[in-house]
């Protein structure tokens, strides 16, 4: 059994509660420094055996708090970027309503190669995210592997791994600074927590 642990980044100083930011590289707000401390103390006696992040500064900085008791490398891997929302980035989903309300309603449907105009489709992340599981098939039994990304990197990890359909991605969340677990064995992945915030209270 290998076991993976999959974090959210931290909030941001652009609010990734409320906005959509995607591609563009905001920091870490002091309140999403705080809550990756939360999460470095929660797994500071936690075995890990690896470390992989987005190589946005949102993620990896999460990464290097939580992996800092581990004295682990963290491998920056481009797979794991967030989704190019193109022309949106950085709205809200009211602004993006009122400037662009057909996107917005072809947005809330489940067709996976609707684009964003000047960026990606959901079909476009879930390829690239494809690619990362052969890094996770390399790892062997009783590892324990943190993977610090982005909500829709890691929704659509989960339904990978879990084998279900890619458009079930909508029905998962990922709050910020959340932790899920997921324990993979030859004949299938069980998903053991999702959405864990329990160390923000």
């Amino acid at each position: 059994m290998s076991r993976l642990l999959l974090v959210r980044h931290g909030n941001t100083k652009g609010n990734s509660a409320e906005r959509f930011w995607g591609h563009t590289d905001v920091a870490l707000s002091a309140d999403g420094v705080r809550q990756a401390k939360r999460l470095r103390d929660r797994l500071a006696v936690q075995k890990i055996d690896a470390v992989y992040t987005s190589d946005l500064c949102r993620a990896s900085r999460t990464a290097e708090v939580i992996a800092s008791p581990h004295r682990l490398e963290v491998i920056s891997c481009a797979e794991l970027h967030e989704i190019n929302f193109g022309q949106i980035e950085g709205l809200t989903f009211q602004e993006i309503s009122q400037l662009y309300p057909e996107l917005a309603r072809t947005w809330l449907t489940r067709n996976l190669a609707f684009k964003f105009p000047g960026g990606e489709s959901i079909a476009d992340l879930d390829n690239r995210v494809s690619k990362f599981l052969d890094r996770l098939e390399k790892h062997i039994a009783e590892e324990t592997v943190l993977i610090v990304a982005h909500s829709g990197v890691l929704r659509l990890l989960i339904c990978h791994l879990l084998r279900i359909e890619a458009w079930h991605w909508r029905q998962i969340r990922t709050d910020l600074a959340s932790m899920s677990i997921l324990e993979t064995y030859p004949q299938a992945t069980i998903l053991t927590r999702l959405n864990d915030i329990s160390h923000l209270d």
